[in-house]
This record gives structure tokens, sequence and C-alpha cells, in this order.
């Protein structure tokens, strides 16, 4: 049986649309028909061509036309002869490049991961960004009494501060340029908003700290920029969270690394093998079906999966969107 499907290809810079495509289910494949479509920050990245060198991630060559979408979920619709793992029916979230921005989807049995019970279907989509900011906030190093930093204030870094918080944090600092990110992380328990175009970070933290610099600084911004402030404002022997991807080469003063035995944490969960992913993402997920974190303030702009050019065009030119979400 095949499936007709919409289905994203990114032509080259700023050139996106939908192709229509017939997926055939292979004896090791599941194919899924798609609940919610998020865009992710490396899809921004990418619309502006800002393609990554080849990486084990990357099973399509990361060049154009290059067939885009991860972030997805949904129930399954078939599944191939030598599928074991799943059933039609199941709910499942896509943790693969698997071309998810369509209307149906076709993955490996490694490229998914079973829903939680309970978890609403909007969320379940969302599942793979939701776990990866969820992991990175519970491994992030951030202890009973700490001042945690977090660098960004989009979908990953409000997630890691309202996980920093819950943990025990006793300050909880959401850095970034955009005053509308600001007053959602402080509604969502930030302790202390700055915006780094109109306030000295540095001196701020130091005040705060007594001259020592935070305990944990997470970096979800993304840019040459903030690696290189991160690095100026943890303490002697603090914690530095790797969390955004850097797609372009950039230039970074590593002296402070060295001298100060900074401790840096890569908490990027989709990007280790997918069977630890298997066995991470459930404890990662568990607080928020249990409602400790507010995940739907960050869904703040919705298309239909035919309105993706609109929806792109948003996501390259309003930076106050945190997530951009699409329904087939």
């Amino acid at each position: 049986m095949g499936f007709k499907t919409r289905a994203a290809i990114l032509k080259g810079p700023y050139d996106i649309e939908l192709a229509e495509k017939e997926l055939v289910c292979a004896p090791d494949e599941v194919i899924v028909k798609n609940h919610l479509i998020g865009i992710c920050g490396s899809d921004k990245s990418f619309y502006r061509g800002q393609l990554p060198p080849q990486t084990a991630e990357f099973r399509q060559e990361p060049k154009f036309p290059f067939w885009l979408g991860h972030e997805s979920g949904g129930e399954v619709v078939e599944v191939g002869s030598k599928v074991s793992e799943y059933k039609v029916g199941d709910k499942v979230i896509a943790f693969g490049w698997c071309n998810n921005f369509a209307d149906y989807f076709a993955a490996k049995e490694f490229q998914l991961q079973p829903a939680p019970a309970g978890l609403d279907m909007d969320l379940v989509s969302l599942g793979e960004p939701i776990a990866c900011a969820m992991y990175s906030g519970l491994h992030c190093g951030a202890q009973l009494g700490d001042v945690v930093l977090v660098m960004g204030g989009g979908f990953a870094g409000q997630i890691i501060a309202q996980c920093a918080k819950k943990k025990g944090a006793d300050k909880v600092i959401v850095a970034d340029v955009l005053d509308g990110k600001l007053e959602l992380a402080r509604k969502l328990g930030a302790d202390l908003t700055v915006n780094l175009k109109k306030q000295d970070l540095k001196e701020i933290i130091f005040s705060m700290t007594g001259g020592q610099g935070a305990d944990v600084v997470v970096e979800a911004a993304g840019s040459e920029t903030s690696f290189n402030l991160a690095s100026e404002i943890i303490r002697h022997n603090g914690k530095f969270v790797f969390y955004s991807w850097v797609t372009q080469p950039i230039t970074l003063n590593i002296s402070r690394w060295h001298d100060d035995g900074l401790e840096f944490i890569n908490t990027c969960l989709v990007h280790h093998t997918w069977r630890e992913r298997y066995v991470w993402t459930p404890p990662s997920l568990r607080p928020v079906a249990q409602g400790n974190i507010d995940i739907k303030p960050l869904i703040t702009n919705e298309f239909k999966l035919s309105e993706i050019k609109q929806a792109f065009e948003l996501a390259d030119k309003d930076e106050t969107a945190i997530k951009i979400v699409l329904r087939p």
C-alpha cells in the first residue's frame, strides 16, 4: 500500500515548496501520519542556506535540494514485515531527519520513539525538541543553591530555565535580546532576565555572585558572541553546558577554559546513539507529562502545512516567534 504525501523540499536558500511524493513501506520501515510538525532552529539555518558539513546524523547529504524536516509525531499507519517494535495505531515521536514537513513520512524503527502515555499529542509531536531541552536541563549539573544562567530565551532555553529552577537552583537568569522572550521567561519562573542590548550581563552576574560568576551557564543562543560572553562569566571550575548547534565555524577565546578548569557538558540527547536516546527520552519527558514544565506558551505561531512558505518567512524575519508549528 502506498501513501501519497505533500513533502517539503528546500531547493536553495529561501526557496522552499511542497512536492508530491508517494511513500511505499519497505520491509524495515514504518509509515507515520503526522499530527503536528515544528520548525527547528536548524531548519531556519538550512532555509538561510547555512548547511553544515556531512555528519553521522545526516543520511542524506546536506546539500540542495534538501528534503527538510525532523520535528514531528503522529500515528503509525503501516509497518514493514521486518518491523517488530511498532504496530498500526501506535503513537510515536520522530527522532530522525525523515522529511517530516509532510502529511506522512517513512522512518526506520531507530528513528522513532514511543509516545509517553498521557502526553498531549501536540506535545508528543514536539517530543524531540522537548526531550532534548529537558535532557539538557536535567543533566546540566545545576544543584540546590546554584546560580544558573541560560543564554537564549528560545524554545530550548525557556524549558531549560524552568527545569533548572525545579531542580533547586537558587537563582535562574535568562539572557536574550528580545523583551518579549524575557517577559515570558519571568512568567515561567525565571528569577531575573537580562536584555543583552540594554544591560551589562557581566556586571550583573558578578554583582550578584560577589565577583565569582555563575555556577552553570547554558549556551542556547548559538552565536559566537554568546559563546565568548558565556566563557567570561562562569565561575572558576564552573560548568559550561553546550546546547545550541552552531553550523558555521566561529572564533573562541579558550584561554579561560584552560586556566579556570571549566567543566564542559554536552547535553545533546539526539546526537548520542539511538539506543541511549531510547533510554533517556522517557525520563526526560516524564516531568512534562506530569505537568511540572509548561510547554504550551512556547508554541507562538501555527500554520497549515500548505502555508509552509509563510511559516518559514515568519521564522526567518520574526525573532519573537519561539516555536512555529504546522498542521497537515
